[in-house]
């Protein structure tokens, strides 16, 4: 999973980022930009580990993107910000809701809706001369543009509204239109980013659609952050914070693409698996190896409370908690998997 941070000027995007890379991430300077890497510490990994006792333990991971400041051009810089974002799966959307000095107060719904109609105009463009190329094509004879070109004047009627492409299901999740990228189709996470003590959401007369909003303060978990661990307890509770902005932020992002996690385990590795929910157990066989895919027989399935409950997986197998699932079983938030294949 990779989110691409965006915000427009001062609205906290590097202390943002440097909140996620302080923590537990792993990434470049975040004075640099670029893609920080941020460990999914989850409990239902730590048990398998205990269990298994493996060589090695592998946590999910998320990357979040932040581009780097400009080096030419304002304009070849927003060409090339908007070719980073759009390999991203989501983005991060950061909204200043504190104020500057000599600032008459923020304004973080206008500041949202003046960057998504940015994005917005940087998609139509890409729609109108796509649009423009496959007409051209359809009048040399070539038709198998047409349904393209309908699917992309549906687009071009939307943005034309200034609407972004995600409050519209259908064009959202679109086949043939994935290879556009569109920036206002993906799903995106705003962030509103509060002075230290402000810990409440802003009330949206217009609010965003298809969007998770979560109030953060970026300036100070950045601090916490950076804190020895008992210090930073201590202002954690002085601040009442309970779960950190990081877990936050996690917590949201899997929910934001509908993502679940499944664990394999074996003395040689413990490791979990993000996939979309919904996923077959075919397709999470690929995910592990390709050979796995390829000799799909039978999946050993058990559920991690299960497998807690009964402590083993021997207990577990005794006990008839263990199942034998096809290619066609929809993997489970949790499940514990053992692919049975032969290449």
């Amino acid at each position: 999973m990779k989110f691409g941070i965006v915000g427009l000027p001062q609205a906290g995007k590097r202390t943002l980022f440097k909140a996620l890379t302080g923590v537990r991430g792993e990434g470049p300077s975040p004075m640099e930009g670029g893609v920080a890497t941020v460990v999914v510490h989850d409990p239902r990994v730590d048990f398998l580990s205990e269990l298994y006792r493996p060589k090695k333990t592998t946590y999910a991971r998320i990357e979040y993107l932040l581009p780097s400041g400009p080096t030419a051009s304002a304009k070849r810089s927003e060409a090339e910000t908007w070719g980073h974002l759009r390999v991203c799966d989501a983005l991060v959307h950061v909204v200043r809701n504190f104020k500057l000095p000599g600032d008459l107060g923020p304004q973080p719904e206008k500041d949202f809706w003046q960057l998504e109609e940015e994005m917005i105009l940087a998609d139509l463009a890409v729609a109108e001369k796509r649009v423009e190329r496959l007409k051209a094509d359809i009048k040399r004879g070539r038709k198998e543009g047409v349904k393209e070109l309908e699917l992309l004047e549906s687009c071009l009627e939307i943005l034309s509204r200034g609407e972004p492409l995600r409050s519209v299901p259908y064009l959202r999740s679109e086949p043939a239109l994935r290879g556009f990228t569109f920036l206002s189709a993906k799903p995106a996470l705003v962030l509103v980013n509060n002075e230290d003590e402000d810990v409440s959401e802003p009330q949206w007369s217009r609010k965003p659609a298809m969007t998770t909003t979560m109030a953060v303060r970026a300036r100070l978990e950045m601090e916490i952050a950076a804190m020895e661990p008992e210090e930073a307890e201590e202002f954690k509770k002085a601040y009442g914070i309970q779960e950190s902005m990081l877990d936050r932020i996690i917590e949201a992002s899997f929910k934001l693409l509908d993502r679940i996690s499944f664990f394999t385990g074996n003395p040689d590795e413990v490791r979990a698996w993000p996939i979309p929910s919904g996923t077959p157990a075919l397709e999470a066989a690929g995910v592990v190896h390709s050979d796995m895919k390829k000799g799909f027989i039978r999946a050993e399935v058990i559920s991690y409370d299960q497998l807690k409950a009964h402590g083993s997986l021997q207990a577990a197998k005794k006990a008839g908690a263990v199942r034998l699932e096809g290619k066609e079983y929809i993997v489970q938030d949790g499940d514990v998997i053992y692919f049975r294949f032969n290449v």
